[in-house]
């Protein structure tokens, strides 16, 4: 991707924006979760794993109710050949080259689900995952859906492997950076996770909101970056946040 173009400054490959845009993306996700549970059906079973922040695979596979849907063994005994149907990008390269079999190992248990969402009662398991992207293109959502399911594809098929009797489904939020959300895309999630109907409305409006406002952020944190306070002080209504950028 071509260095500072939209896209690229938007991206977490751009060095100077990295934590920027990170945070842009736990400022939406974490406040689309959080409507989410609070928004939850009276009748509904699900319990919100992960509210606060990312776990990676190895850590929720220490906890005992991980451990009761398969063991860490067996999960992994599955994981490690599908690990090697996945590529090793160019950044991994090192560590791959050192020790082939520690690498895909360790890429697994290093995986981190936006969100899980369990119903032990019907053996149920959501994986969550959130993107940000371009919207200029009419097909993001398709694209974005497909680079989500290759990112986590190792967890779920891991996972039905190792836990046939369980039912496990990724479910994939994508948002427009600039605010656009697929209504009926998103109508459905909700309601497969069970949120009370007179809910989703103010939970659509209130994401969109959510998105425009990160993105503001991440806008203003660049050109910060670029030009500093030179000329006119555009930064005196701003926080400043720190190494010279403005929110």
């Amino acid at each position: 991707m071509p260095e500072e173009t939209y896209g690229h400054i938007n991206s977490a490959f751009c060095d100077g924006m990295e934590t920027t845009v990170t945070g842009a993306h736990h400022f939406i996700w974490r406040h689309l979760y959080a409507n989410i549970q609070a928004a939850q059906t009276p009748k509904s079973k699900l319990r919100f794993v992960t509210p606060d922040k990312e776990s990676s695979m190895s850590t929720l596979w220490q906890e005992e109710e991980f451990k009761q849907i398969c063991s860490r063994e067996s999960l992994m005994e599955t994981a490690a050949d599908i690990e090697k149907t996945i590529v090793v990008k160019e950044h991994e390269r090192a560590r791959y080259d050192f020790d082939p079999t520690m690498f895909y190992e360790n890429r697994f248990w290093n995986r981190r689900p936006d969100g899980i969402m369990i119903n032990k009662y019907h053996r149920t398991m959501y994986i969550l995952d959130f993107k940000r992207s371009s919207d200029s293109n009419k097909d993001f959502l398709r694209v974005k859906e497909d680079e989500a399911n290759e990112q986590h594809r190792s967890i779920i098929e891991a996972l039905r492997a190792a836990a046939p009797e369980w039912t496990f489904e990724q479910i994939n939020f994508v948002a427009g950076r600039r605010g656009a959300v697929e209504e009926d895309d998103f109508y459905n999630k909700l309601e497969k996770l069970n949120v009370q109907a007179g809910k989703r409305d103010k939970i659509l409006l209130a994401h969109v909101q959510r998105i425009c406002e990160a993105h503001d952020t991440v806008m203003r944190s660049y050109y910060q970056q670029i030009h500093g306070s030179s000329g006119a002080d555009a930064t005196t209504s701003m926080e400043n946040i720190g190494e010279q950028v403005y929110v």
